[in-house]
């Protein structure tokens, strides 16, 4: 049976929601008077009578601010418990909204049918959420999260991370999420030419933090069948995502993928921090100089002291060059780890980022194209017992 609590002093919005649920939704609805929002949620749910809450409908005579407090803390307690505010919406509110857990915001001037249409959609939501916290998801193979990193900017992470993902993609249609950890000039929408409606700020905040129903309808998709979740569009709001969201975020997302590849931020910031405690594997991104290989040997020396390093590392040599004087014997000498995959110089790479699709999403088989196809194969475990005896079988520049 569904439950109704509705916080307001206006008779008029009790009767319009008595009418919205009579006849039509099981269960009854119980008024509470507006100035209740200033409990906390649980000397507020002290106060409902026989089953339990299904939705808490918050009336337009609630005091906003209040009202929007008294959500956080709610989905914080109770994320089952849809909450609903009657409000005229606008953009600045749906943000705030959001942000607070308030799953859906009804118009003051509702009639009786269109609030039980809201109503009844929030009936369901709670029941999923109900049903998901118990049926044992949890305890279900969680997919693999492929960390793709570099102390440096410009060495082509975005590029191998959208190929990688494309690549996994192949042989787990369907099953691969990439999710965009640059939250201040991340380019992986652009790298897949996408436009996305929602990015992380989205998918961080409100609902999408607690059903990951809500949080994959926030994800984007493009020809290549890879899912993504795209970085803020304004650099501003990477300052309003914590670590602790970002973890949070990417354990949902390994719940629900096979593969999950994270596109980080050049550096060793919090947010990468956070997402390598979720990490299996780390794929380590290297440009043929000086400068990169110095700054790989700084990381893996911190990761160390952090204890932070994934079990499994992978080596990545882009825009590699035989006529800069390096060789890939000097840079494992250097680094100390094998490398894993030589991606060279290559015109095609640079075509498909300026075009913003992926170079393995082409029909074009050049060298680039070979090595990013066999360093994702990597990653199959149909391939795993036979990749692994070449596993660290020297790469050779051409």
């Amino acid at each position: 049976m569904s439950r109704f609590l509705v916080l307001t002093d206006l008779p008029d919005f009790e009767k319009v929601a008595q009418l919205a649920i009579h006849g039509s939704l099981p269960g009854n609805l119980q008024r509470i008077p507006a100035a209740a929002a200033q409990l906390t949620p649980e000397e507020l749910l002290t106060r409902s009578l026989g089953e339990p809450t299904d939705v808490l409908l918050l009336g337009p005579d609630v005091n906003r601010s209040t009202a929007l407090d008294l959500a956080t803390a709610m989905d914080l307690l109770h994320p089952d418990i849809s909450v609903v505010l009657t409000a005229p919406a606008d953009s600045e509110l749906v943000m705030a909204a959001m942000r607070a857990g308030i799953r859906d915001i009804a118009d003051p001037g509702s009639e009786p049918g269109q609030l039980r249409v809201l109503l009844e959609r929030n009936c369901l939501t709670t029941d999923s959420r109900r049903r998901q916290s118990s049926d044992g998801r949890s305890d279900r193979q969680r997919g693999r999260v492929i960390a793709v990193m570099s102390p440096k900017g410009g060495v082509g992470k975005t590029t191998v991370a959208t190929n990688l993902a494309v690549g996994l993609s192949k042989f787990a249609p369907m099953g691969v999420v990439i999710l965009d950890l640059d939250l201040q000039f991340g380019d992986v929408a652009s790298a897949l030419n996408l436009e996305p409606e929602h990015t992380i700020t989205d998918a961080v905040f409100g609902a999408a933090a607690q059903d990951s129903m809500v949080l994959k309808a926030y994800l984007s998709v493009g020809a290549s069948g890879v899912y993504a979740l795209c970085g803020p569009k304004n650099p501003a709001d990477a300052d309003l995502i914590t670590a602790e969201q970002v973890a949070i975020l990417v354990s949902q997302l390994a719940a629900e993928f096979q593969y999950v590849v994270l596109d980080t931020a050049p550096g060793l910031g919090e947010h990468l921090l956070a997402a390598l405690e979720m990490a299996t594997d780390a794929v380590w991104v290297c440009g043929m100089d000086v400068p990169s290989i110095r700054g790989m040997n700084n990381g893996l020396a911190v990761l160390h002291e952090l204890q932070l390093v994934p079990e499994v590392r992978h080596v990545v040599l882009n825009f590699a060059d035989k006529r800069n004087g390096l060789t890939v014997q000097d840079i494992e000498l250097s680094i100390g780890l094998p490398v894993d995959a030589v991606i060279p110089v290559s015109r095609s790479v640079s075509l498909s980022t300026n075009k913003g699709v992926p170079l393995l999403s082409e029909k074009t088989r050049g060298a680039a194209w070979r090595n990013l196809d066999k360093f994702a194969r990597r990653f199959d475990p149909a391939s795993k017992d036979a990749l692994r005896k070449n596993m660290h079988r020297r790469e050779v520049l051409q």
